[in-house]
């Protein structure tokens, strides 16, 4: 045998710690009487460690540990320590207006970048969500196919379903496992149910049971029938009491009858009503507020909080006792005094805030409220006087002074006394100014500004009050005022001025409006910053607002700036036409082309307002100046020939078609000769012009449609044919040609070649939502719905889902049962949120539906989305013909006129056609109209 002894007699290893290595240490319970043993620190262990190490010959980790602890003391050097995170470094420092300023500046910048930033870290965030959703799409989207595919089951094979079952069998044995226990049965369930059928058939007087009955109660158990019977009365007598609270007729609190009829009203109104039901168990919360006001006597939202309690449990004494209580116990807490003015009557009220007055004489709302419980107005004036000899430096107490007042005079002298015993109250200067004379409330202003040097609100004043005196043109108050304010440091933001800017105008103050704008838009914007943008978005927001006049100062100040700004010019001219007066749109229009010459679009648009205004020769003067500044440019050629050709000089027109062709020879110009001709029915000349055109302009799309139009015209079908195909081949990309082609051959009955056709397009013009539509109705017209609707799956797979609109109006409308079409809508909805079309289509089935504003609504949308769409023009009218007052009518027609839509499926097919070039805008939508369905 050997000396060792075995392992739990053996001592412990020195520096032992029980426990250290799973990661246990010392803890502290409820039990203990002192905190527990606490572990280690992290020197014992690096210390022991390290001994350890030496012990058994690791001589270098011992240099390691040292090494590394020289490196820690290193890394903790007070040299290399974040001077940013020094706690207590500046701690003894004055914080004085310098470092405020600086503050200010620091952040002004810091908001400056940021803005600068924002829209591009904006569209980075939208462009990584984007990417992230489309790479790891939802669950509903990746099984959004396979729904889809649900709808083609049918009932049959839906219920050969299998049912989902235990395919284990573990389940069953278990099951069967717990039949099979026994258990012993207790003595007891064998004694009762050895006298379950056993009955007693007398009742003594006492409840009790007979003697004749069995003695099976020996475990001292007595039924008791007398006392059930009548605990059972009670409680229907409870039921019957509480059914009949509402009753016909009740004695001594009691129901004595109960009304058949309204019984259960009766139970519905017996119902705890919906405060009570809030508060809940309302003795639980009297005991906590209890306890809360013997605990804090001192505090005085618990008192109101308690009295409270009992005003909503309708104890309205028990909640004047408890607040008096309360102002007992917390006299300087005008909140409880103001409550227990609140709970009392009048007469009582009165008393109650003379006390509290006493107790806190210098309380404006307590003043103020005994002010309002006097019923005579010369009462409330000496209660005013009382309060302003105590307090005379309130404000408050001034104003309701001043609204007291019946005489103009005696508010100006309370004013007066109020501005000299508070100076620097802006409001009284302002309420002074406005009881004086103009001579004098310049002067009083002129004192309010040397008192408040930094208040915006009296330069304003000061402006407008010039205004008043017919010099607001002359003199230029608000420039002095910004140098001030900017000398001061309290320039207001831009977004500021310009509500003052809305105010001004709002009450009439037309110049003042303008002159803030002016001295102001500018501030706090440099150069760098996109200053034109920001202030077309205050322009518009001004319109949004009903603001025209200080959107006009916006335009104004900002062409100041941008003169040659096209966009602004035509922004401020829309508001002209929109808002202002015809005369104002000419001056916008002739200040425009003056300064930009060479822009077209403002020439036109001059003259056509002077044309529509019946100014022909006037019209003729402007295009002739347009055409100095802008010669051979085509828009302008084409503007003249539309003038003369819409007031019936058509041999003008043509002459000015034919030196156009000359001088600026462009394929558009072509194009209107082509079509000049064409409207007056002279196909000749057309199908000649469109020859020369496309010897010319070969890959001009238009052209060959109008050529193809023409032979169709002239009935020579095979002749449009060979045109629509010439034409595929030179501009495979156009999908108009390509569906002329595929209708024409329709429409000759050769079905299998329109297929043909619009199968050669979709492989020219990939992932075209128009092609693929028109597929879909090509087959729907012969009459194979089966072959539409696989057509129209390929089809959404093909097209992008922004570009799905299109297909899924067709789809809900033609391809889906009306019992199936919102929820396809819903869908749709989803993928292509945006699309016009799509829209619009949504609308229709709300009015389907009859949900009229619903339809209304989607309409609008619509119509905000792409305003230039004419088929969403044409719905909107057809649906207010139906169900629209003639107010909206006028209303959506004058819109669609001045926006002219140029685009749609039957619009343009309207529109275009030879027959209507000479009809109006309002004729062109009702004849949409009555074709859309």
């Amino acid at each position: 045998m050997t000396g060792r002894r075995d392992f739990l007699s053996q001592p412990a290893p020195e520096n032992y710690v029980a426990g250290l290595g799973r990661g246990a240490t010392g803890f502290t319970t409820r039990s203990d009487l002192g905190p527990a043993r606490e572990g280690p620190s992290e020197d014992q262990i690096k210390e022991a460690l390290a001994k350890r190490a030496a012990q058994l010959g690791f001589s270098d980790a011992v240099a390691g540990k040292k090494k590394d602890q020289a490196a820690d003391e290193d890394e903790n050097d007070e040299r290399f320590q974040d001077p940013d995170n020094e706690v207590g470094l500046f701690a003894g420092g004055i914080y004085d207006k310098d470092d405020d300023e600086a503050d200010r500046i620091y952040r002004e910048i810091d908001e400056k970048m940021d803005k600068r930033r924002r829209a591009r870290r904006e569209a980075r965030e939208q462009a990584e969500r984007e990417e992230y959703e489309r790479k790891n799409p939802k669950i509903s989207q990746q099984f959004a196919d396979l729904k889809r595919g649900l709808e083609s089951i049918t009932e049959d094979e839906w219920a050969a379903l299998p049912e989902v079952g235990d395919l284990t069998g573990r389940n069953k044995r278990a099951r069967q496992a717990r039949h099979q226990r026994f258990y012993a049965v207790p003595d007891s369930v064998l004694a009762a149910a050895s006298s379950a059928g056993e009955l007693g058939n007398t009742v003594a007087d006492d409840g009790s049971a007979s003697a004749s009955a069995p003695k099976n109660n020996a475990d001292g158990t007595v039924t008791d029938f007398a006392k059930i019977g009548q605990a059972r009365d009670k409680v229907l007598q409870v039921r019957l009491d509480q059914a009949s609270q509402n009753g016909t007729s009740t004695t001594s609190g009691s129901a004595t009858s109960v009304d058949p009829k309204g019984y259960l009203t009766s139970l519905a109104k017996s119902q705890l009503p919906e405060s009570a039901a809030q508060v809940g168990d309302i003795n639980r919360v009297r005991e906590l507020l209890e306890s809360v006001i013997k605990t804090n006597p001192n505090n005085g939202p618990g008192w109101i909080a308690a009295a409270r309690l009992e005003e909503l449990a309708g104890k309205i004494v028990a909640a004047r006792n408890v607040i008096a209580r309360g102002c007992d116990h917390c006299p300087k807490s005008e909140d409880v005094w103001l409550e227990n003015i609140r709970l009392n009557d009048q007469r009582n009220a009165r008393i109650i805030a003379a006390n509290a007055i006493k107790k806190n004489n210098r309380s404006v709302r307590l003043w103020v409220e005994a002010m309002k419980l006097e019923d005579d107005a010369r009462s409330k004036k000496r209660v005013i006087r009382h309060a302003l000899d105590h307090i005379p430096e309130s404000e408050a107490l001034w104003k309701e002074a001043v609204n007291l007042e019946e005489d103009p005079d005696d508010a100006k002298l309370l004013l007066a006394k109020a501005t000299e015993l508070i100076p620097l109250s802006v409001d009284l200067w302002l309420a002074l100014a406005r009881l004086e004379s103009p001579e004098n409330a310049q002067k009083v202003l002129n004192r309010a500004r040397k008192h408040c040097p930094t208040s915006h609100e009296i330069w304003i004043a000061a402006a407008r009050l010039q205004e008043q005196l017919g010099q607001g043109e002359k003199v230029n108050v608000m420039k002095r005022a910004a140098q001030v304010l900017v000398k001061e440091s309290a320039m207001p933001k831009r977004e500021e001025w310009i509500t003052e800017a809305e105010k001004c105008e709002e009450e009439g103050a037309i110049i003042t409006c303008g002159a803030i704008i002016r001295e102001t838009l500018g501030y706090g914007l440099d150069e760098d910053d996109d200053r034109k943008e920001t202030w077309l978005d205050d322009a518009r927001g001004s319109i949004n607002r009903g603001m025209y006049e200080t959107a006009r100062a916006i335009y104004a100040y900002a062409l100041r700036v941008f003169p040659t700004s096209k966009t602004i010019w035509l922004a401020a001219a829309d508001l002209e036409r929109n808002y202002g007066k015809r005369e104002d749109l000419w001056q916008v229009l002739e200040k425009a082309v003056n300064a930009v010459p060479h822009s077209e679009i403002l020439w036109m648009m001059l003259a056509k307002e002077k044309w529509q205004a019946g100014e022909v020769d006037n019209a003729r003067r402007v295009l002739a100046r347009a055409f100095q500044q802008n010669p051979n440019n085509e828009d302008i050629w084409l503007a003249a020939v539309k003038l003369e050709a819409e007031n019936n000089q058509t041999e003008q027109a043509r002459g000015l078609l034919k030196q156009a062709r000359q001088e600026a020879p462009t394929d558009r110009v072509w194009m209107k000769s082509v079509a000049f001709e064409r409207q007056l029915s002279n196909l000749d000349e057309a199908l000649d012009l469109v020859q020369q055109a496309l010897n010319l302009f070969p890959a001009y799309p238009k052209l060959w449609m109008m050529k193809g139009q023409i032979y169709e015209d002239l009935g020579k079908k095979p002749q449009a044919r060979e045109a629509y195909a010439t034409g595929v081949k030179a501009v495979p990309g156009s999908v108009p040609l390509w569906l002329l082609y595929a209708r024409l051959e329709e429409s000759t009955g050769l079905l299998p070649k329109a297929r043909s056709v619009l199968d050669r397009a979709r492989l020219a013009v990939p992932k075209s939502p128009e092609l693929w539509c028109e597929s879909v109705r090509l087959e729907l017209r012969a009459g194979d719905t089966k072959q539409a609707e696989s057509l129209m799956e390929r089809a959404r797979r093909d097209v992008p889902k922004a570009k799905q609109g299109l297909l899924w109006a067709e789809k809900i409308w033609h391809l889906t049962e009306p019992k199936q079409r919102k929820p396809r809508a819903v869908e749709a909805v989803k993928e292509a949120e945006n699309d016009p079309v799509l829209l619009g289509a949504v609308a229709r089935i709300f009015w389907g539906e009859r949900r009229l504003d619903k339809a209304q609504s989607w309409f609008e949308r619509a119509l905000v989305r792409d305003a230039d769409l004419g088929d969403s023009w044409a719905w909107y009218y057809k649906f207010l013909v139906e169900h629209g007052t003639p107010e909206k009518r006028e209303e959506v027609v004058k819109k669609c006129v001045g926006v002219e839509p140029r685009h749609g499926e039957v619009w343009q097919r309207v529109a275009k056609d030879p027959r209507n070039a000479r009809k109006s805008v309002e004729e062109i939508l009702k004849m949409v109209a009555a074709e859309v369905h």
